[in-house]
């Protein structure tokens, strides 16, 4: 594990590498950015991005996802994978979001893991990137990578584990930013094929230098 001072340097470090810490869907409704954290699992950003212009153009508020039928949104999601369910919780999602939480998402994390498809990790980037809640971590695959190559926590490979490891260390008001600037890292830098050590902001801090 590292030190108070160590964990500091790693997120100056890496706000100094990535000063814009955004997420890389594209939105501007906040069901919007939950709906397109679920067409992201097992698929790029940039192909939910492709995706999503003509399924919230089709599909323009809630109630008209709401009201959708599934075999249409799948048509429109088809190629991001696993279309099937993805469609069916983005309706559903829709239908419990109107008629159980009066149109808004919902800002805590037990009513967000009631939603279809909704597990921790989507439940903190809302949190974190919607309404702004100290200590939001979001773990992601680019998350456990680089948290255990930098000695951020001690080889651990469960989501959760994780999560608690890194709420514990990061300054609250920086994790959610920090969690995007690892996603940034990891795949400019620290990719999981292979690591660009010599450019690395953080190499001073890196428990492994990819041996």
């Amino acid at each position: 594990m590292r030190t108070p001072e160590q964990v500091d340097a790693i997120v100056a470090a890496l706000e100094e590498e990535y000063p814009l810490a955004e997420c890389a869907l594209h939105y501007e409704k906040d069901y919007e950015l939950l709906f397109s954290v679920r067409l992201s699992a097992q698929c790029t950003d940039a192909r939910v991005n492709m995706i999503t212009p003509a399924l919230f153009a089709r599909y323009p508020t809630l109630d008209d996802f709401a009201e959708a039928e599934i075999a249409e949104v799948e048509e429109l999601i088809r190629s991001c994978g696993f279309y099937h369910t993805k469609a069916r919780d983005l309706v559903l999602s829709a239908q419990m979001l109107r008629d159980r939480f009066g149109g808004r998402v919902p800002g805590t994390m037990e009513e967000l893991l009631t939603l279809p498809g909704v597990g921790r990790k989507t439940a903190n980037l809302i949190l974190g990137d919607v309404f702004h809640k100290p200590g939001s971590v979001v773990v992601d695959t680019h998350c456990i990578r680089l948290s255990n190559r930098l000695g951020l926590v001690d080889d651990l490979k469960e989501p959760e584990k994780i999560e608690t490891a890194l709420r514990a260390i990061l300054p609250p008001e920086k994790s959610s930013d920090f969690c995007h600037r690892i996603v940034l890292h990891g795949r400019a830098v620290c990719t999981a094929r292979k690591a660009a050590c010599e450019k690395c902001c953080c190499a001073p801090w890196c428990k492994t230098m990819c041996n």
